[in-house]
């Protein structure tokens, strides 16, 4: 298996870790077919591949490779782009990748805080089911401003850590992927 750098690397030790990382996503919550996908764009030197790139190296069907695209773009883990002079879409995979799944939680998380915020209207602060759910509110707000927190001090780390170099190499040429959502 070569690269586009010119990179060879043993095919079964890729195979291998796309498998073994895949499963620890899968234990994690991740559907097993996202998760392959997922790994095999970041095992990619580019974190591009095509439909028929990501087919091949999984040995899965192109139908397979779209629904898992589908799904890690509602969940702002990859991003479809079309490749130049052709219809043909290529799938890319962020630096930011962690960063966007977790931003896209944090939508998920003040969803269930207001939620929360009206079960404990309905059920009463001082009713046992109410405290629990105030708790639970408390855990969740207070999840919500370490996380946002954290990300930035993660920001100052990477620049420490990575520098211009732990951009995506999209973001270095100028170009901007298009989003399934936009």
């Amino acid at each position: 298996m070569a690269e586009p750098g010119g990179t060879v690397r043993d095919p079964e030790a890729v195979s291998r870790f796309v498998e073994n990382f895949a499963a620890q996503l899968v234990e994690a919550g991740l559907p097993r077919m996202p998760a392959r996908v997922f790994v095999a764009l970041l095992a990619s030197d580019d974190g591009v591949l095509t439909s028929a790139e990501l087919s091949e190296r999984l040995r899965i069907s192109p139908a397979a490779v779209s629904g898992a695209v589908r799904y890690m773009a509602r969940q702002h883990m990859v991003s479809r782009e079309r490749e130049p002079g052709s219809r043909r879409e290529r799938y890319r995979v962020h630096g930011e990748q962690w960063y966007e799944a977790l931003t896209n939680r944090e939508a998920v998380i003040r969803r269930w805080e207001g939620a929360l915020r009206e079960g404990i209207a309905s059920l009463g602060r001082d009713t046992p089911a109410g405290r629990r759910l105030a708790e639970t509110l408390a855990f969740f707000e207070f999840m919500e401003k370490e996380l946002e927190a954290m990300m930035e001090r993660w920001h100052g780390h990477r620049r420490n850590l990575f520098g211009d170099a732990g951009e995506d190499p999209g973001a270095a040429s100028g170009q901007r992927p298009v989003r399934h959502d936009e």
